[in-house]
């Protein structure tokens, strides 16, 4: 099915403002080459665009295109669980939105430790596993957002996923933190084949440093900087798919013209990555990736990732005004950074692992002082 996925994220919208207004007639023609161009992989989640990704996928797919003709993947959103009837009023609240029979892949949504307890306590392995046998579900596994460690212990319980969804890009790979190749090798120690999601950090490895361009253009001129991103994951032997979460027709003909006929990367090609990531650690810019899951229980109803986006374009350029109006008019509908109150709900959420109530100290003294 080729190795793009296509993740339903981060559409393009009508309205910049409202998650919910998905541009469908855009998405349609952007599915349209992705199918054309031998692509199959359609990625959703209960959440996604403030809940509304899911119907999305019965108007651009269910509605236009032979059920052969693609594979969808959408996800148990874990941290809404509170009893065992959440997991079957969920999934079949999916069904009926996406228009669906069945789902190819289905994923517990964002596993870590901190929430495989709740998992175990509320059997969610065995739902998904007793759905797969009613021929509801085609192939079972996980999304995981935390250290090898935990992932070693869930794939040693739970031998019965069959995949795994991992944060993976250049970026993170060494990172102590994310531990991408940490995480990476522990799916391949289990046998499991991996889907890779953020390959290019939530736009942040489309937006490089200058001299970083410059670097990467020297070795591949046509080579967008996204498409260096992509390359690395799809490069790795055991990744299944890696997920671009497109919002213009732009990114799908870019993305979707070179991994037609992708050539992994070469040893001159990882170098010059590794140069790039001491880049990228120099411009110190916030690493969000704009998942918003911190939004979700915020109870000062802060816009973090539209903050730390301000934040790091306003790099640079620290002067120009603009960036200051624009955080005052986010403030209208939205609580101040200096708003925090430390509560760290954002923080045991965060997929990136982010310090966030001290960036939001740095950005209330940006803005606010």
């Amino acid at each position: 099915m080729g190795k793009l996925g296509f993740g339903l994220m981060r559409l393009p919208l009508l309205d910049p403002k409202d998650e919910k207004s998905i541009d469908k007639e855009q998405v349609c023609r952007m599915a349209d080459v992705f199918l054309e161009r031998g692509f199959t992989y359609f990625d959703t989640a209960y959440m996604y665009h403030d809940h509304e990704s899911e119907r999305a996928v019965k108007d651009v797919l269910v509605k236009r295109i032979p059920r052969e003709k693609y594979t969808i993947a959408t996800k148990l959103p874990l941290f809404h669980l509170e009893k065992e009837e959440d997991l079957e009023r969920i999934f079949n609240e999916q069904l009926e939105k996406t228009g669906e029979d069945y789902f190819d892949y289905y994923l517990l949504h964002a596993m870590s430790g901190e929430r495989y307890d709740n998992v175990q306590r509320l059997g969610c392995f065995d739902f998904i596993s007793r759905k797969k046998a009613e021929g509801k579900i085609r192939h079972i596994g996980f999304s995981f957002h935390d250290k090898a460690e935990v992932l070693d212990r869930i794939l040693t319980d739970h031998p019965e996923a069959e995949f795994v969804q991992l944060q993976l890009n250049y970026l993170d790979w060494e990172n102590p933190k994310v531990q991408s190749r940490k995480c990476y090798e522990t799916a391949v120690k289990h046998g499991k084949k991996v889907v890779v999601m953020e390959p290019v950090k939530g736009g942040t490895l489309a937006k490089l440093p200058p001299e970083a361009e410059k670097l990467l253009g020297a070795i591949h001129p046509d080579w967008s900087n996204a498409s260096w991103a992509i390359r690395f994951a799809a490069s790795l032997e055991h990744v299944m798919i890696v997920l671009s979460g497109m919002s213009s027709m732009e990114q799908m003909l870019d993305n979707s013209g070179y991994m037609q006929d992708m050539e992994p990367l070469g040893e001159t090609e990882k170098q010059a990555l590794a140069q790039v990531v001491e880049m990228i650690h120099e411009a110190a810019k916030i690493p969000c990736t704009a998942c918003r899951y911190c939004m979700e229980g915020c109870p000062m109803n802060i816009a973090i990732p539209d903050y730390f986006a301000l934040y790091n374009a306003r790099l640079g350029d620290s002067e120009n005004l603009a960036y200051k109006e624009r955080y005052a008019e986010l403030t209208g509908e939205h609580g101040k950074a200096s708003d925090c109150v430390e509560c760290g709900q954002c923080e045991s959420v965060c997929p990136q692992q982010l310090s966030v109530t001290h960036y939001l100290k740095d950005i209330a003294k940006a803005f606010e002082g």
